[in-house]
């Protein structure tokens, strides 16, 4: 797969400024995005990109996250740490990691927090084999991702709920900005929104995926809610810790899905209370993480009428890619 890093620059923070100085931008969710390597972010998200591209170094037995923003992102952490883990962390076990600490932090971003404010180093003290998560574009992962055998995950979701839930969570997280629903939806039908446009964004894995399939695991996050048990038998295999006869029998795949479903996370004292400040200069409620989870919901939001145009949009940035939703 090719790798799209134009315009880096690896200098101190004058340098970065300049950077996107010299980018397109446009009125964003709640601040100026910024076109970088083809897709819209943050002034903070292209610095913290530039940083990862040029000094994070992957290993050949790194497991990727990947996912577009508000696609199932803290459910994956929880089912991909459990699955990987429970060698050392027996799904049943009162202690479980899972049940004390927010999936968010059990799994690492790449590029968050904003990487001048926490340094790589911090992700190259992890052992390996390293289990990592981004929100990155394939295009825009740091070189060697690509070339040394790293292993990604890929979960999609259904377009309208990505917009229905990143409005949702943009409102309740900027406590200094308030976006309305029209405004999002027009936003993102252009394709502005952070990491977007989201159709380019699925498509970059979704066309890795094809070219390796033993490289690149796409999953939807719909299919996976409606069959959990098959996707975590398939998450496990991909991962090279498939559940043996023995687990299964003994219903350690139902544990799994039990204990990292959606309802579950919701309830544990340390999702639904507390406060953390993950990225930097953003104090978010925990909670935040787990609104509702359904798929479907943005038939409560949606009007028919908007949500024809969405789909008439991603149908036809989607043509002829085998990919649909």
């Amino acid at each position: 797969m090719a790798q799209a890093q134009t315009e880096t620059n690896h200098g101190g923070p004058k340098e970065e400024e300049s950077l996107t100085s010299r980018l397109p931008t446009r009125e964003g969710w709640w601040k100026p995005f910024f076109l970088f390597q083809g897709f819209w972010f943050t002034p903070q998200m292209v610095r913290s990109t530039v940083l990862v591209q040029a000094q994070f170094r992957p290993r050949a037995d790194d497991i990727i996250l990947a996912t577009y923003p508000k696609c199932g992102t803290t459910w994956l952490k929880a089912l991909a740490f459990t699955v990987a883990h429970r060698s050392q962390h027996p799904v049943a076990s009162h202690g479980h990691p899972v049940l004390t600490s927010h999936p968010q932090d059990l799994v690492p971003f790449l590029e968050l927090p904003h990487r001048e404010l926490h340094p790589i180093e911090e992700l190259e003290a992890l052992p390996s084999p390293r289990l990592l998560s981004t929100h990155l574009p394939c295009t825009s992962l740091p070189s060697g991702a690509s070339t040394l055998g790293c292993r990604i995950v890929y979960l999609c979701r259904e377009p309208k709920d990505v917009l229905v839930s990143m409005w949702h969570y943009t409102n309740k997280v900027r406590k200094d900005f308030h976006i309305d629903l029209g405004k999002a939806f027009e936003f993102f039908c252009e394709g502005v929104s952070l990491g977007g446009p989201f159709w380019e964004h699925c498509l970059g894995y979704w066309k890795w995926s094809m070219e390796e399939p033993g490289r690149v695991l796409f999953l939807k996050y719909d299919e996976m809610m409606a069959n959990p048990a098959e996707h975590v038998k398939m998450l496990a295999e991909f991962l090279g810790v498939p559940f043996t006869e023995e687990e299964e029998s003994a219903g350690v795949v139902e544990e799994v899905v039990r204990l990292c479903s959606f309802e579950n996370l919701k309830s544990l004292p340390v999702n639904s209370t507390g406060v953390s400040d993950r990225v930097g200069g953003l104090p978010m409620e925990n909670a935040s993480f787990f609104r509702s989870g359904k798929v479907g919901d943005w038939k409560n939001h949606l009007t028919e009428e908007m949500a024809r145009k969405l789909d008439c949009i991603v149908e036809e940035k989607l043509k002829g890619s085998g990919l649909s939703f």
